[in-house]
């Protein structure tokens, strides 16, 4: 392939006002505004490369400048080794600094690879998760910054991991395309929701087909039990319903919480405390079985996975497409929870976190573990009218996407009437 240069950056402040009708509401969060911190790298050959960072509204301007600071990093470059371009921004001296590898300057990052991505896809012809399947072990290991995790994975270890997918990986692309990869949705659960609207959603993804259902919970102990108890009358005993805290507890309030709920069989329970209270993970973990733990929408970086996986803190590792630092980071964490046996169930609630994660689940599958078994992606029923190429689910189960890139493009009319403050959305709010 030809090599080519970025010519242009654009971002754009972009945000929806869910807010309005709550959706998205948890305990932490009661009245979110899904929005993206967008931006849009253009080439000399014609092609677009489309990213972002997600947020809940304000706040949303800083990541949005974040991302537009990045602009020296892939001006004027070829850009076709996408290991090299990751690593020489998250190894920066300057952006290390105001990390290093967290915060507003990691999840911009995160934007610009994963818009690298979506423009190498697209002049592969190919969406993001077979342009990565189909890529040597080696090519993939390159990828990957092993720097702070040679305690638990290696370049060898993860050659090894690879290696042994390789038998097969025609059969499992075959089999995704036929039948889809699982999903759980999130939509019944927000906290916002009346019972009526739970129990009115709860009997509609059950029709629809999905295996898993999500409540949020953490404002208040009655309430949650109110609700969980309406829940399982629609749903059923033995019907997997995981919970979600959202951060609200620390370690003892949220073990004592969790018991308060054990009588209802939580699937798992999600970011029951801080993200970066590895050691407090796993002491509710102990206390709380065997009743599962769930975390990562939060988690900073692959460090922080590493040890609530060496901690036997998790039972499910929670990946997010666009809070690490994209593509590349993500890669490096899906190998790590293959090292240590631990199911990836991403997170996908938020504008256009879905379209994304999608990809690298499907990777996983076809390319790492070669199982979806105790795997299932989260999806939330918001937004994807704003995207070139939405998501599809078919009978609780995501279809593996079949056109050219990441799935992040959005509608320009999308960003146009949402660009805050001067989009119609908002001119009058």
């Amino acid at each position: 392939m030809m090599a080519y240069k970025i010519v242009g950056m654009e971002t754009h402040d972009v945000r929806f006002p869910t807010s309005r009708e709550l959706d998205g509401s948890d305990a932490m969060n009661p009245d979110p505004d899904y929005s993206a911190a967008y931006v849009v790298l253009k080439t000399d050959d014609g092609f677009e490369g489309h990213g972002f960072a997600f947020t809940i509204g304000r706040g949303n301007d800083i990541q949005t400048t974040a991302i537009g600071a990045l602009e020296p990093y892939v001006l004027g470059k070829d850009v076709e080794d996408l290991g090299a371009l990751y690593k020489d921004m998250v190894n920066d001296s300057p952006l290390r600094w105001l990390g290093p590898e967290k915060g507003v300057m990691h999840m911009a990052i995160s934007a610009v690879v994963n818009a690298l991505w979506d423009l190498k896809a697209k002049r592969a012809g190919k969406p993001v998760w077979r342009l990565l399947s189909e890529m040597s072990p080696e090519e993939i290991v390159d990828l990957v910054d092993f720097r702070y995790l040679s305690d638990a994975l290696t370049r060898d270890d993860a050659l090894r991991i690879l290696r042994n997918a390789e038998a097969g990986k025609e059969e499992r692309i075959g089999r995704l395309l036929e039948a889809g990869y699982p999903a759980y949705t999130t939509s019944p659960g927000w906290l916002g929701y009346d019972d009526e609207k739970l129990r009115r959603l709860c009997k509609e993804a059950i029709e629809q087909g999905f295996g898993q259902i999500k409540l949020k919970v953490g404002a208040d102990l009655d309430d949650d039990r109110r609700r969980f108890r309406v829940a399982r009358e629609v749903c059923g005993p033995g019907f997997p319903i995981a919970i979600d805290a959202n951060q609200r507890w620390d370690v003892g309030s949220g073990i004592e919480w969790i018991n308060a709920l054990r009588e209802f069989n939580p699937h798992w329970v999600e970011e029951p405390t801080s993200p970066d209270d590895v050691l407090g993970h796993a002491a509710i973990a102990r206390a709380i079985e065997p009743i599962p733990v769930a975390t990562g929408e939060h988690v900073q970086n692959r460090i922080v996975f590493k040890q609530l996986l060496q901690a036997k803190a998790i039972s499910y590792l929670q990946i997010d497409s666009a809070r690490v630092g994209g593509v590349n980071e993500n890669v490096a964490i899906l190998l790590l929870a293959a090292k240590f046996g631990v199911p990836v169930c991403p997170h996908a609630g938020g504008v256009g976190l879905c379209e994304l994660v999608q990809h690298l689940s499907m990777f996983d599958y076809v390319a790492i573990t070669g199982t979806m078994d105790g795997r299932v992606i989260e999806y939330v029923d918001h937004l994807h009218e704003h995207f070139v190429d939405p998501v599809v689910i078919r009978d609780g189960r995501y279809v593996p996407p079949s056109a050219p890139g990441f799935g992040s493009e959005m509608r320009p009319e999308s960003i146009a009437a949402h660009t805050f403050p001067g989009g119609e959305v908002w001119r009058d709010a």
